[in-house]
């Protein structure tokens, strides 16, 4: 594999990914919601696994379904 080509994947592969799950507003806040056990946010929680999973993990931030929040009835 030539250097350009690992260049390539690297940054096509785990960089932009990383940046638009960052600025991706479907990403959620970065602090965690009052009285939640997790002291991280739920923006936090998708880079770390897009960082460990790569493009994978961008392919599972992409298909995600929105939660809704407790108590708020299914239509």
């Amino acid at each position: 594999m030539s250097p350009a080509a690992a260049w390539t994947l690297l940054i096509v592969g785990f960089v932009l990914p990383l940046i638009h799950v960052g600025v991706s507003a479907r990403s959620g806040p970065w602090k965690a919601p009052q009285g939640s056990g997790c002291p991280i946010g739920p923006r936090w929680g998708w880079l770390v696994i897009v960082l460990l999973l790569g493009p994978i993990g961008w392919l599972m931030f992409m298909t995600k379904r929105r939660s809704r929040p407790p108590g708020d009835p299914i239509s």
